[in-house]
C-alpha cells in the first residue's frame, strides 16, 4: 500500500469532521473567506498528518484541491447525493495524489501512525457515519410531512446525541474484541424505543437510523482495527 494515502485520509476525516464545526459547514457556502479557511486546515493537517516537513507542495495541493472540490459542491446544493458526491471526490484526489508521489519521496518516517489511524476512524464512526444519517433522516422527514410532527415531540438533537453515543460504544467494543455488546446495545435500545415502535411511521424511521448507526459503526470500527494492526507490521 501508497505509504502516503494513509495520512492523507486520515488529514482529511479530521478536517471534514472533527475540525468542521456547524456554523463553517453553513458559513463556507456563502462566504468565501469561511471556504478558504476550511480549505487551509485541511492543507495544514495534510503537512502534518504526512510528515515529511519539506513537502509545502503537497499542503498548497491539498488545500487547493479541497477548496475547488467544495467550491463546486456548495454550488450543486446539499443533501444525500451531494455528500456523497462530495466525499467521494475527495478521496479520488487524494488517491490520486499518493499515486503521483513515489514512496521514496517520503524521506521522514512516519511517527504515531497507530494513534492517527485510531482517533481518525473513531471521528469517521462517531461524526463522518453521523452526518450520512443525517442525510438519511432529512431525506426521510422532506418525503414524510406527518414524520415532521411525530419527532417534533422529542428533544432537540436528542436522537443525534443519542447516535454518537451508541456509535462510540460500538467502536470501543469492536477495537477491545467485544462485538457481543453490540447485541446488548440492540436489546437495550428496543426496550426503550418500544413505545415507539406502536407508531408505524416512526417506527420505521427509528429502525432506518438504528441500523444504518449500527452498521456503520461496525463496518468502520473493522476497518479501523484492520488497518490499526495492518500499521503496526510495516
Amino acid at each position: 500500500m501508497n505509504n502516503w494515502i494513509i495520512p492523507l485520509l486520515c488529514a482529511h476525516v479530521l478536517g471534514d469532521f472533527l475540525l468542521q464545526p456547524d456554523w463553517m459547514a453553513t458559513e463556507k457556502k456563502r462566504k468565501m473567506r469561511i471556504l478558504m479557511l476550511h480549505a487551509g486546515i485541511h492543507g495544514v493537517l495534510a503537512y502534518v498528518c504526512v510528515q515529511q516537513w519539506g513537502a509545502w507542495g503537497l499542503c498548497i495541493g491539498v488545500m487547493l484541491g479541497h477548496g475547488l472540490i467544495d467550491f463546486f459542491k456548495c454550488k450543486c446544493g446539499t443533501g444525500l447525493k451531494a455528500f456523497l458526491c462530495d466525499q467521494l471526490a475527495h478521496v479520488v484526489f487524494l488517491l490520486a495524489v499518493s499515486l503521483l508521489l513515489p514512496p521514496y519521496y517520503m524521506v521522514t518516517p512516519l511517527y504515531g501512525v497507530q494513534l492517527m489511524v485510531m482517533v481518525t476512524g473513531f471521528g469517521l464512526t462517531v461524526w463522518g457515519a453521523g452526518h450520512f444519517i443525517r442525510c438519511v433522516a432529512d431525506q426521510l422527514c422532506e418525503e414524510n410531512e406527518n414524520l415532521k410532527k411525530a419527532l417534533g415531540e422529542g428533544l432537540q438533537n436528542g436522537g443525534a446525541m443519542i447516535g454518537k453515543l451508541e456509535r462510540a460504544l460500538i467502536f470501543l467494543m469492536i477495537f477491545m474484541g467485544q462485538p457481543g455488546g453490540v447485541g446488548f446495545l440492540v436489546g437495550a435500545k428496543s426496550i426503550i424505543r418500544f413505545q415507539e415502535a406502536k407508531q408505524q411511521p416512526l417506527a420505521e424511521y427509528v429502525l432506518i437510523g438504528t441500523l444504518w448507526s449500527f452498521g456503520l459503526a461496525m463496518a468502520i470500527a473493522s476497518v479501523t482495527k484492520y488497518i490499526f494492526e495492518w500499521s503496526s507490521l510495516v
